[in-house]
């Protein structure tokens, strides 16, 4: 049975003056991950037809794929003004000029969309996720109420990373999961079925965007070194992210058994290339995120698929078969929410480079910080502070005298909007002072000079969590009833510090307003801190490692296999 670009291959060889089949092919090709098909078949049509916007519209996509973002601004910019009542239009401009790095310009391109086409949830998510991202609250409840109305109505428009930083259920989050995975399952076709080998070494694949200087390469490159400790695993990383010259990847390389370079392939070619490697267990280190390739997944290259670290939440998905947690992470009770079945290491589900050192920290006043008082900080992204987060970081500012709140500088307006937000709450909006996204080591090392890491809700602290702790600044966090929301209270849990997490906001504020005015119990929180660092399990990557392999070796014989040395 051909498929839909097949067929398209054949119209326009048959009528290779149709505008319209080489419209659609461009989108086919684009949508099956063929970048250079993609713009082949754009720029055909553009030929055929100069100045049209739906065949301007697709060469932008293209050149947006290929990450020639200015190109693909300009010209999704012409098709907008050409087509100015075209919701479709305005939607991949918003996509085009975040990646081009105008951020307001994104977001009223997002609104446009949402404006020309208000009943659309799709439309709604995209304006609403990227507001979240510039602390643009205006309309913030109706946007979030339309999106989670539209999950509720099983609509599977809303992509499942940004409904994490919606204030709903785990069971919601599932929904939303699901209707996004089933829209996909119907669409790719899969790979004839593939068998777990019954003896030899277990080849393991991780597939991800980040192995580089990115949070998931950060997280995992001390684990997969630890990993060659473990020869009854052979470990492959398939890179959807090209080489960005950095040591994590240069790490990265070294320790794998082989790293696949798969960027800009399309993704039944991916998938091919990991069933040619043999692969036995496929980890997706991405799942929603963007940059990921739920499509590859969903061939079913593995005969076994899991979730692990990247997306904190359930895939959905029927082509994931496990979750890979822990116990405090993903309680009991929170199993059904989940598609996937769980399993749980005895240590905190997330991994760390536990071979960094803290560099020499800039002064003070090199940071924007004064001389003294106490500085708290929340160096997570910006679309993790809501209104309700911003709100108990302020009571707590507003409980300790003198004291600062030190954040990560957000994209376009968005630390001026949480200055104005500060004034209108009655905090001097000097005391909220911003850092600009530094290279890791130069921002690790400004953790010395923050006393207390003041978490958001209801999406956490997560790598951003771990690096606090592991620069010896304590994270005070009030765990939620989903993953996201219980991260950064699962690494305090397996360091053994769970008096830092709280029930609820006012326990939140009252447990930071007296560490604040306390500089003895703050001083004997950090000593502790710095105790559980070097003692728990939490850092132990050796550990780790070990349990790891267990895990998979338990989880493979369940499926057939006898063990490296069988035979």
């Amino acid at each position: 049975m051909t498929n839909e670009r097949d067929q398209l291959r054949l119209a326009v060889s048959r009528q290779p003056a149709d505008f319209i089949a080489w419209v659609m092919l461009a989108d086919a090709e684009l949508g099956a991950g063929d970048v250079a098909a993609g713009e082949a078949a754009a720029s055909r049509a553009l030929q055929l037809r100069p100045e049209h916007p739906e065949a301007l519209a697709r060469l932008g996509r293209a050149r947006w794929m290929q990450g020639k973002h200015d190109d693909a601004a300009a010209l999704l910019q012409r098709a907008c003004q050409l087509a100015p009542q075209h919701p479709g239009m305005a939607l991949w401009l918003g996509h085009v000029l975040e990646d081009a790095n105008q951020p307001e310009a994104a977001a009223e391109a997002y609104r446009r969309a949402h404006a020309l086409a208000p009943d659309e949830a799709y439309m709604a998510a995209q304006r609403l996720n990227w507001q979240r991202r510039l602390c643009d609250w205006r309309d913030l409840d109706a946007l979030s109420q339309q999106v989670r109305g539209a999950v509720a109505q099983g609509n599977p428009a809303v992509e499942p990373f940004a409904f994490l930083s919606e204030d709903g259920s785990a069971a919601e989050q599932l929904a939303c999961a699901r209707q996004r995975a089933s829209v996909l399952a119907q669409s790719i076709p899969r790979l004839p079925a593939a068998q777990l080998r019954s003896q030899g070494a277990l080849r393991i694949g991780f597939l991800s965007n980040g192995f580089g200087a990115h949070p998931t390469g950060l997280l995992t490159v001390a684990l997969f070194e630890q990993l060659r400790a473990h020869p009854q695993l052979q470990i492959h990383l398939f890179a959807l992210n090209s080489d960005d010259g950095s040591t994590i990847r240069q790490r990265l390389q070294a320790a794998a058994g082989q790293l696949h370079d798969v960027r800009g392939l399309p993704h039944t070619a991916i998938a091919q290339r990991i069933r040619n490697a043999g692969i036995d267990v496929l980890f997706d280190l991405r799942g929603w995120g963007g940059g990921g390739t739920p499509e590859v997944l969903a061939m079913r290259p593995a005969p076994l698929q899991l979730n692990w670290l990247a997306y904190p939440g359930t895939s959905g998905a029927p082509w994931i078969d496990y979750i890979v947690a822990d116990a405090f992470v993903l309680p009991p009770a929170l199993e059904p929410a989940f598609s996937e079945k769980v399993l749980r290491l005895p240590r905190a589900f997330q991994p760390s480079d536990n071979t960094r050192t803290l560099q020499a920290a800039p002064s003070r006043a090199d940071c924007g910080l004064p001389d003294s008082g106490v500085v708290f900080c929340c160096f997570n992204n910006s679309y993790k502070l809501n209104p309700r987060s911003l709100e108990r970081l302020l009571q707590v500012l507003l409980g300790v005298s003198g004291s600062v709140l030190w954040l990560l500088s957000g994209p376009g307006l968005a630390d001026q909007r949480l200055r104005d937000y500060a004034r209108q709450r009655g905090v001097d909006p000097a005391r909220l002072v911003f850092m600009a996204k530094l290279p890791h080591p130069h921002y690790l090392a400004r953790y010395q000079h923050a006393d207390l890491f003041l978490d958001t809700h209801p999406y956490n602290a997560h790598t951003t969590a771990s690096d606090a702790l592991w620069a010896g600044c304590p994270v005070l966090t009030a765990p939620g009833s989903t993953f996201a929301a219980r991260v950064a209270g699962s690494l305090n849990h397996h360091l053994g510090l769970d008096e830092l997490n709280l029930a609820d906001d006012q326990a939140f504020v009252a447990k930071a307003v007296a560490l604040g005015n306390d500089a003895g119990a703050l001083q004997a929180l950090r000593q502790r801190l710095a105790h559980a660092r070097q003692h728990s399990t939490l850092f132990d990557m050796a550990g780790f490692a070990a349990d790891l392999a267990q895990l998979l070796q338990q989880l493979a014989s369940r499926h057939g296999w006898r063990g490296a040395d069988a035979g």
